[in-house]
């Protein structure tokens, strides 16, 4: 029986403190009941009369993935992880913190400013390549820039704790010899022959039975089958990482001139290795993908890995089968619809850099990239680029400082660019590429636009003559048409036609929105006008009341606008006999079902597509000629600095969903203000001219592109506390030449999730060191417990 080292060693008067003492019957087995742990230059305890020497004494920074802005010291004994380097910077490893374990990565050295009898042992590392340097720096920056905690930006980068250990063992298939056999004599049916012709295309590969049901187009029921005939051979494999072997030799489409030479330009940025930044700007139906994957293929040839981040989990839809035709594969997806088995996968695949191509939404950036080369942003305008919560960052603007710290190309593409972006091209900061034309035949669509004021619709109706009988004559020749509202449910405001009084939130300073139909994902769904009123920013909901709230009077609620199920019923009156698609995100709560509208739309099973945002850009469907934008006026007002930016993006990515093929296509643009310069510029397809205005207003009002703002949000339960400290806070900003401080002022939307919200507005000099000035001015403050400051360096919304 072996003697209890800790006797000896509290014997020997060696003092405490909390590093790890190991002893067993193997090495690296740890001392189960004790969490005191000895200080030594060299520890040694006794095992079978031996002296075993476990480790030697040192430290260093370990940063973790929680709101704390500073590395911990950390003790590491010398082969811990065997072949792992605890010490070497970026690695993973398991540290105690506030009596649990948690993952963190090693930063670099210890500052030593803790004594060392409260340094704590790093308990194990991960068996990982380290997290690389220049991500490393990255984080560093993104903090910096932020105004972030260091470790809340780091757990961007570890979203996914399991994904540090090697995923547990999944059941695979190959082809057996009696399926070799069977394929080889012909005696297949077609699915379990095209089941068979991969496994034998690739015979050292055993396939999961999800990828290889999805590979061959088939259900899993035919793999299942298949095994329980022998044809298959079961076997438990690791996870494989995905898009580990896209196909690099495949040639793409024809392409024309313009897209040739654009290409070749994005090529030769690839072949540099070298930092740039460049913009691809091409009208809609440009083929700007096609061009961009060449980029992607020469990046694949050279043995580095592409990060493609697009703006929204639907654009992947229409882009993942244009990627496999190219690439022979499916590539690696990031978003937050995937399950925690996929996110884990995909985090180890691409931190071991086994994963080649990875299209995500923004926080795909922050994923740990050994060997980045290239980096696209697919319509870099889009304001879903924006992270509005937790750390505010702005992925656009953050992968041109990921390339800058990488040395490596960034791609920006656009057909709507924004005016940051269009400026810098302007000012020869970005190589600026440009697709003047669709691809092929297809022409720009005409555009019509109708004033409402004169073209009015019937009582309770919001479509109007023209636009009902440009959507009645694309019926007749069997084209498509689209009608697009970008507001969900059936109505914005639920009013009470005796007192006036409109049902609002009671967390919130919003209207709450009827759905009727099943939106927001909830509601019976059972069309029969029933439904609930729902919150679209804190997810209130309740049914709608039979008596007003306000005076009792029963019968007199009236809903009042039009949202997307109201413009689909409108349809289906003025058009019975069509096939009508609504798509909205609440109405597609699944990727699936979305996935499953949208190929119905594209093999002509719909004849009428009523949708909001969800279908305005990265979709292409052969028969859609015709679009009619119901309110084109929505987003125009509100004073919101890119609220006419943002309204001509979105109508005009809309606009080019109709004729992208040979058959001519329509736009229909229902208006108010016909004489607005965006309704103006839409219609006269001169974007330009329009950026240009814009640019020159923003630069008589000193704003961006022309300076820098950040936001200040002051949050709290208590109003009046909140404007309190919001105010001291004014009182003491700093003003001088080149920074001015606005506010504080109510916020647009004053009150959410039950909490008052002020805002201040910080306007500088873009040469002033901003992050250093608001940092010095913040020390001073500190926020009662119950009060949030939230700091929005370049924010994109002002409510």
């Amino acid at each position: 029986m072996h003697q209890n080292p800790i006797a000896l060693i509290a014997g020997a008067g060696i003092r405490w403190f909390n590093v790890c003492v190991l002893y067993g019957s193997t090495p690296g087995t740890a001392l189960r009941g004790h969490n005191k742990f000895i200080v030594s230059p060299m520890l040694t305890t006794v095992r079978g009369g031996r002296d075993v020497s476990l480790f030697s004494s040192r430290s260093v920074a370990v940063q973790v993935p929680y709101p704390v802005d500073r590395a911990y010291d950390y003790a590491v004994m010398d082969g811990l992880a065997g072949d792992v380097d605890v010490g070497t910077p970026g690695a993973y490893v398991e540290v105690p913190m506030g009596g649990r374990r948690v993952p963190g990565v090693v930063w670099g050295a210890a500052a030593g400013d803790v004594p060392e009898n409260k340094v704590k042992m790093i308990v194990r590392a991960y068996d990982l390549p380290p997290m690389p340097e220049v991500h490393r720096r990255f984080i560093d920056w993104v903090a910096r820039y932020t105004m972030a905690p260091r470790g809340a930006v780091l757990k961007m980068s570890l979203p996914v704790f399991d994904a540090l250990d090697p995923s547990p063992p999944v059941t695979a298939y190959r082809l057996s010899e009696a399926g070799r056999a069977a394929f080889h004599a012909g005696g297949l049916p077609p699915a379990r022959r095209r089941v068979a012709e991969i496994l034998e295309a690739q015979f050292d590969r055993a396939f999961r039975p999800g990828v290889l049901a999805e590979t061959a187009g088939c259900t899993p029921g035919v793999i299942r089958a298949m095994a329980e005939k022998a044809l298959l051979v079961c076997e438990d494999v690791r996870p494989s990482a995905p898009c580990a072997a896209p196909r690099v030799s495949r040639d793409g489409p024809d392409l024309s001139p313009a897209q040739a030479q654009a290409a070749s330009a994005l090529c030769d940025a690839v072949d540099a290795g070298r930092f740039s930044v460049s913009l691809l700007d091409g009208v809609t139906g440009a083929g700007k993908t096609e061009v961009y994957f060449e980029a992607v293929a020469r990046a694949l040839k050279s043995g580095a890995q592409v990060l493609i981040l697009l703006p929204e989990i639907a654009l992947s839809n229409a882009f993942l089968d244009r990627f496999r035709a190219r690439f022979g594969c499916a590539p690696c997806l990031w978003h937050s619809a995937l399950t925690p088995a996929q996110r884990r996968d995909s985090w180890r695949g691409i931190a071991c850099g086994q994963t080649r191509v990875v299209v995500g939404a923004r926080s795909a950036l922050f994923l740990p990239y050994p060997d980045l080369g290239l980096i696209i942003v697919d319509e870099e305008h889009d304001g879903a680029f924006k992270q509005e919560d937790g750390v505010r960052y702005h992925a656009r603007d953050m992968a041109v400082v990921r390339g800058k710290l990488g040395d490596l190309p960034v791609a920006l593409v656009s057909a709507t660019p924004s005016l940051e972006t269009m400026d810098n091209a302007w000012q020869g900061r970005y190589a600026h590429l440009k697709l003047p034309a669709r691809h092929g035949t297809a022409r720009l669509p005409q555009m019509h636009v109708v004033d409402m004021r004169k073209d009015k619709p019937g009582r309770q109706c919001f479509i109007s003559p023209p636009l009902a009988e440009a959507v009645r004559a694309c019926l007749d020749a069997g084209e498509q048409s689209l009608l697009f509202l970008n507001r969900r449910g059936y109505a914005p405001l639920t009013i009470c036609r005796s007192c006036g009084h409109r049902i609002e939130c009671p967390h919130c300073s919003a209207w709450l929105v009827e759905h009727r139909h099943g939106g927001a994902g909830r509601g019976n769904g059972n069309g029969n006008g029933e439904g609930r009123l729902h919150c679209h920013h804190c997810g209130y909901h309740m049914p709608i009341p039979e008596v007003c709230p306000s005076c009792g009077e029963a019968d007199t609620l009236q809903a009042c606008g039009p949202g997307i199920e109201r413009i689909t019923e409108e349809a289906r009156e003025l058009f019975p006999q069509a096939r009508i698609e609504a798509l909205a995100s609440d109405l597609m709560e699944h990727p699936e079902k979305l996935r499953q509208a949208l190929r119905r739309i594209r093999e002509g099973e719909t004849d009428i597509i009523v949708g909001t945002q969800i279908i305005a850009k990265g979709h292409h469907f052969p028969m859609l000629t015709c679009v009619g934008v119901v309110d084109a006026d929505l987003g125009l007002s509100g004073g919101d600095l890119r609220a006419a930016e943002r309204t001509w993006q979105l109508l005009h990515q809309v606009a080019g969903r109709a004729g992208r093929e040979e058959r001519a296509g329509h736009v229909y643009l229902q208006t108010f203000m016909p004489e607005n310069r965006v309704i103006q510029a839409l219609a006269a397809h001169d974007r330009d001219r329009f950026l240009e205005v814009e640019l020159a207003e923003r630069e008589a009002a000193w704003m961006p592109p022309y300076s820098r703002l950040v936001g200040l949000i002051v949050s709290g339960p208590d109003r009046k506390q909140a404007f309190d400290f919001a105010l001291d806070l004014a009182k003491a900003a700093p003003q001088g030449e080149g920074v001015q401080v606005l506010g504080p002022a109510e916020a647009p939307l004053a009150r959410l999730r039950s909490l008052y919200r002020f805002r201040l507005l910080v306007r500088a000099d873009k040469t002033l060191n901003i992050q250093k000035a608001l940092a010095a001015w913040l020390a001073g403050f500190k926020p009662p417990s119950k009060l949030r400051v939230q700091i929005d360096v370049d924010p994109q919304s002002f409510l």
